[in-house]
């Protein structure tokens, strides 16, 4: 399978949650995907791990998260462990782009290329390494 992001593994599991990319900017964009019903079609993606609109999606069975900033030790990293939702947090591009996340420095355009390269993909979330997580491209 091809790697499309990495980033910090929050915890280790065997689960290996697949579905659509879903970028979540507000907290409208939450209560919208809940309401749809398709909540768990889809990976979940935001931009820091004190996106805090983000927990009434984990408490109603979200099956990945995915973060463009932010550590396992962030209130998305605690609230992944204690929903057993894998989480991949702080990715960067594997291909095709060398900007990384620098806090304080990081500009908009970064989070932008990241949205642009996932969101609506097919992907898989790998967590089975100790220390990284991995976006895959499900084929």
């Amino acid at each position: 399978m091809t790697v499309l992001a990495e980033g910090y593994n929050v915890f280790d599991t065997g689960k290996q949650p697949s579905g659509t990319m879903k970028y979540l900017g507000a907290p409208k964009d939450v209560i919208a995907l809940i309401q749809s019903g398709k909540l768990k079609e889809h990976i979940l993606l935001v931009r820091g791990g004190t996106t805090t609109f983000l927990a009434p999606a984990l408490s109603m069975g979200a099956i990945g998260v995915v973060t463009m900033s932010g550590a396992p030790e962030s209130h998305l990293g605690i609230l992944s462990r204690e929903f057993q939702t894998p989480c991949v947090m702080t990715v960067h591009l594997v291909e095709g782009s060398d900007s990384r996340y620098v806090p304080g420095e990081t500009p908009d355009s970064h989070f932008d290329e990241i949205v642009a390269a996932l969101d609506g993909k097919k992907v898989k979330l790998d967590c089975s390494d100790h220390d990284k997580g991995r976006v895959l491209l499900a084929e």
